[in-house]
């Protein structure tokens, strides 16, 4: 909330008037960001199976750069790494970003559709869906903001805002070694300079 909060009054430090441009860019990049999601959902990190995790941290990296933020890079813990990546968009508030890169495990026979597929079904009541672990919790959310920085990026605006990303791999097991990420040199010193910490998340609201 913050964030958009941070957007919406200094629109002007974005934009020359609207959201014209940006909108735009969300609608020529709709299919490249749902495949994005897609891509992430089909590439489980498990921290509970110890599955996919040094490939999660690697994937998570590269879509922060791809993003925009100029730096990502791993924090390694006594258990599975963490990302701490930053975006300098030279404005003079800085604001800090919760991701998780893992998430739970999946019983294929509890589902409809194969949790790793990714496969875009059809649901009564939603529409076209796309379906898979971690959809909803949490990298559906999460692919929104980063597929927001993209169109933002796209339409030749900066944001008013730097921003500081902490992605870690646990989540989904109880955070133990989080004290460690944020305990790290050069991530503590970055949350420093944040008024705040957001997490991306869906809500029916």
């Amino acid at each position: 909330m913050y964030l958009l909060v941070a957007v919406t009054r200094s629109s002007d430090a974005i934009l020359s008037g609207d959201l014209t441009a940006v909108r735009s860019e969300i609608e020529k990049r709709h299919d490249e960001s749902i495949q994005r999601l897609q891509h992430w959902i089909k590439n489980p990190s498990i921290a509970a199976e110890d599955r996919g995790m040094d490939e999660g941290c690697e994937l998570m990296m590269r879509m922060a750069r791809e993003a925009g933020f100029q730096q990502a890079t791993r924090i390694d813990t006594d258990g599975h790494p963490a990302v701490f990546a930053t975006l300098d968009a030279g404005a003079p508030r800085t604001f800090g970003l919760y991701f998780m890169y893992d998430v739970k495990q999946a019983d294929p026979a509890e589902w409809s559709s194969p949790p790793w597929d990714a496969a875009i079904v059809d649901r009564p009541g939603f529409g076209k869906v796309v379906m898979g672990r971690g959809a909803v919790n949490q990298k559906g959310p999460e692919a929104a903001l980063l597929a927001a920085l993209h169109a933002i990026h796209g339409a030749g605006k900066r944001l008013p805002v730097n921003l500081v990303l902490v992605a870690e791999g646990e989540e989904e097991i109880g955070s133990p070694h989080m004290r460690q990420v944020v305990s790290h040199r050069d991530v503590a010193a970055a949350l420093k300079r944040t008024v705040g910490v957001v997490m991306p998340a869906a809500t029916s609201r």
